[in-house]
């Protein structure tokens, strides 16, 4: 159990982490032009409703005033009421939450639902046509931006062969799978290109490893020598990748939610930022801060699960 240790001591290394991220998240938040009142008001605001604003929700403190009642609300479990909404954040963070979730797992159940079959595809195969095909497919889909690849599939499958909605989130689950489809496999093409490349080099040094020239030498077939051997180990670095990832999967829903009108987390932090609703912005972004360090968490303790070898 020693290589579980560091479950208990992880999170107190992380909390840090999460401090460094309030203070930066508050910082570049006050630098954006513009008082969230004015923009709020319009060019007809009254320096008295103006003033009388600004003292309602705090913006006529000092700085370090302002952070401190930031931290403090996080404390308490709350994080303010926002400036357009006029709700608490948690309960239109709650109601925005879902879609974003499931763009997130669908993400990435459709990235390994492509990086796996064709790694295992280019590594059984190495320096043949379906390798070099898979590795051309892989490089180019690391160069292609999200919010260009998403209009492209829009006007090919939503305008063109009109399978798929243009934009929305759906009523019913059948809708909103079928809303999906598009937002998530714009994030998978991009993502599983990543894998493919990881998961490729991982599969051809475990073919080469000394474990797999045991298991053939026991009489084990090439495909049992894969599945029982090659890919098992194969899958650990890719976990560990698919965590660091995390990061820029929460940085593509938000592209990917306005491209495609899902009324996510994501928009709401676009829509934040345009309104200058600091709250807002401060809130949605520990809110994807927590969730990538508790992903790269768990991944953690899926890899010290799958392989017995590794210390964290």
């Amino acid at each position: 159990m020693d290589r579980f240790r560091f479950v208990l001591f992880r999170p107190l290394q992380l909390l840090p982490v999460l401090i460094g991220i309030s203070i930066a998240t508050f910082a570049l938040v006050r630098s954006i032009p513009g008082d969230p009142v004015r923009v709020l008001l319009g060019p007809r605001g009254t320096p008295e409703a103006i003033a009388r604003i600004r003292q309602q929700f705090g913006l006529d403190e000092p700085l370090w005033r302002q952070y401190f009642y930031f931290v403090e609300n996080l404390l308490d479990g709350r994080m303010g009421k926002s400036i357009v909404y006029k709700i608490e954040i948690l309960d239109l963070v709650a109601r925005r939450i879902e879609p974003t979730l499931a763009l997130v797992a669908g993400s990435v159940l459709l990235s390994l639902l492509l990086a796996v079959p064709l790694a295992t595809l280019a590594a059984r195969n190495r320096g043949g046509l379906a390798d070099h095909l898979v590795r051309l497919v892989s490089t180019s889909g690391l160069g292609l931006p999200a919010f260009w690849l998403g209009l492209m599939l829009i006007i090919l499958f939503s305008i063109h062969l009109d399978l798929f909605p243009v934009a929305g989130y759906g009523e019913t689950l059948a809708d909103r799978l079928h809303h999906l489809v598009l937002p998530c496999l714009t994030i998978a093409l991009a993502l599983s290109a990543v894998l493919t490349r990881n998961l490729r080099a991982s599969m051809i040094a475990e073919l080469q490893s000394d474990q797999a020239m045991a298991a053939r030498a026991r009489g084990l077939s090439e495909g049992q020598v894969f599945r029982r051997h090659v890919l098992p180990n194969s899958l650990v670095p890719t976990i560990n990748l698919l965590a660091v990832n995390i990061g820029w999967l929460i940085g593509s829903t938000v592209v990917i939610e306005s491209v495609f009108a899902i009324p996510g987390l994501g928009q709401l932090l676009v829509r934040a930022i345009f309104a200058r609703d600091y709250l807002v912005v401060q809130g949605v972004a520990m809110i994807f801060a927590c969730a990538t360090v508790t992903v790269n968490f768990i991944a953690d303790i899926a890899t010290a699960l799958a392989d017995p070898r590794v210390r964290l």
